[in-house]
C-alpha cells in the first residue's frame, strides 16, 4: 500500500490557498495605504507645529522659503529632521513659507498605490485633505 498524496488533493491544497491569498492581499495593500495616509497627516502636523512655534518665537513672522533649513538649524532645534529631503511612507513633502504663512503639503509618490489622497498644512495648523495626486489650496 503506497502512501502520500494524490494530485488532485495537492491540487485542492494549492486552490485553497490561492483563495485565502487572493482575499488577503487586497486588505493588506489597503492598509498599508491607510497607514502612509496617516503617517502622511503626522508628518504635516509636526511641520505644522514647528513652524507655529517659530512664529511664536519671532514676534508672528513665520519662516521663509522653500525647505526646513530653519527647523533643523535653529537652536533649539524646531524640527529634529528635514522631511522634504526625500519620500518618507510613500508621500513627498514640500514647505512654502512667507512672513505672513506658510503651506506644508504631503502628496503620493504613487496614487492609488501609496497613497489615495493628498493632504496640506496651511498658516494656524489648519490641514486639508484631497482625494488624488493635488494638493489643497490653502486660503
Amino acid at each position: 500500500m503506497r502512501r502520500g498524496f494524490t494530485l488532485v488533493e495537492i491540487m485542492i491544497v494549492v486552490a485553497i490557498i490561492a483563495l485565502l491569498a487572493a482575499i488577503a492581499i487586497p486588505n493588506l495593500l489597503r492598509a498599508r495605504v491607510t497607514a502612509n495616509e496617516a503617517a502622511a497627516q503626522a508628518t504635516l502636523r509636526t511641520i505644522s507645529t514647528g513652524a507655529e512655534t517659530y512664529a511664536s518665537s519671532s514676534n508672528g513672522s513665520y519662516p521663509v522659503g522653500a525647505d526646513l533649513t530653519w527647523a533643523t538649524g535653529a537652536s533649539p532645534k524646531y524640527l529634529n529632521e528635514d522631511y522634504t529631503g526625500a519620500a518618507r511612507q510613500g508621500y513627498t513633502f514640500t514647505f512654502v513659507g512667507t512672513v505672513a504663512g506658510y503651506t506644508a503639503t504631503a502628496i503620493p509618490v504613487t496614487l492609488n498605490t501609496t497613497g489615495t489622497k493628498s493632504f496640506s498644512a496651511c498658516t494656524g495648523g489648519i490641514l486639508k485633505e484631497l482625494a488624488g495626486g493635488v494638493a489643497p489650496a490653502c486660503p
